[in-house]
């Protein structure tokens, strides 16, 4: 009986040592665990749909940059090493494929549609090759939660003349200071830590951002107002290392670009829907949203267009977004 039991035993474990072992596939997210955030809900979902079709992966996802800071997570993947892909906006991937900065353009999106119909052509097609030759693979594009809006203090912004003077606080980098500037404010590059304080006691007038981010940090407790600029809005897309990609069979790769695919349309169809949610909760918590005429504003950011498209050898990529319809 004894012989008998270990001889099972034995063949039990010969079977479960030839199975081969999945593939453990990291994706790393600067956005917290919590996929009421886009960049959350593409790699959730990604990962949720690619560990149900693919059996030889294990696709696993790390928020809340458990995995590192995201620069140093992208230079990692340029290696082949740390992460297999990451979920986010092109803007930290600039720094390696600058034609990406134009996507981050003021006043360049007209509508969630727009982008849609931009990173789905030749574009799109165009930034994906680019990130293919500098070692990453674009798996999907999406489009962020939100239009970034310009909230204020005190001062109710309710023409684009009451932008005027104004010290906004922006994220240090020149496409930033270029939106805020462009519509005559004057941009503060400021920590995001900072901001709470510095709305309190005078030294900003507001900041620029989401109608969620907001909410998320208690920013209604000292600004009052949001003027609907509109003035950015981040695409956001599920990046591989190009070295981790090309480990894949090629079923494997295919069903994985399925599933980010998919993964990426939920976040799109999604993105309406989340950033007219946020403004209600808003104007719920008692801050006033003023829609403002921003055909003067978009006009006097052209110049900030060109020389900053310019800067990224973008000008034919910008060329032909302003085409598309």
């Amino acid at each position: 009986m004894r012989s008998w039991v270990a001889v099972c035993l034995l063949a039990f474990a010969a079977a479960a040592a030839a199975q081969p072992a999945k593939k453990v596939l990291r994706i790393h997210t600067a956005g917290p665990n919590d996929t009421n955030v886009d960049n959350t809900k593409l790699a959730v979902e990604f990962a949720e749909n690619a560990n149900k079709a693919v059996s030889s992966v294990d696709v696993r996802v790390f928020p809340a940059s458990q995995l590192g800071q995201t620069r140093e997570v992208i230079e990692a993947m340029r290696l082949g090493s740390g992460a297999a892909g990451t979920s986010g906006g092109p803007a930290e991937y600039a720094s390696f494929v600058r034609r990406l900065g134009v996507l981050g353009l003021p006043f360049l999106w007209k509508s969630y549609d727009h982008a849609i119909a931009v990173l789905d052509g030749p574009v799109g097609k165009e930034l994906d090759q680019d990130m293919e030759r500098s070692g990453f693979k674009v798996l999907s594009w999406a489009v962020s939660w939100g239009f970034r809006n310009v909230v204020t203090a005190k001062k109710e912004v309710k023409q684009p003349a009451d932008l005027k003077g104004l010290k906004i606080r922006t994220i240090p980098t020149k496409v930033f200071v270029a939106a805020i500037n462009s519509m005559g404010a004057n941009a503060t590059p400021m920590n995001f830590g900072e901001i709470y304080t510095s709305l309190q006691s005078g030294v900003l007038d507001g900041y620029e951002h989401t109608a969620a981010t907001t909410i998320s940090f208690k920013f209604n407790e000292v600004a009052c107002c949001i003027a609907l600029t509109r003035h950015l809005m981040d695409p956001t897309f599920l990046v591989f290392s190009l070295a981790e990609w090309k480990k894949l069979s090629p079923a494997e790769q295919a069903a994985l670009h399925k599933a980010a695919t998919d993964a990426a349309m939920v976040v799109r169809q999604m993105a309406p829907q989340r950033e007219g949610e946020a403004l209600a909760q808003v104007r719920k918590l008692g801050m006033k949203v003023n829609e403002i005429d921003t055909a003067p504003l978009v006009k006097a950011a052209v110049v900030a267009q060109d020389e900053l498209a310019k800067e990224f050898g973008a000008e034919k990529l910008l060329e032909q977004i302003r085409k598309t319809r």
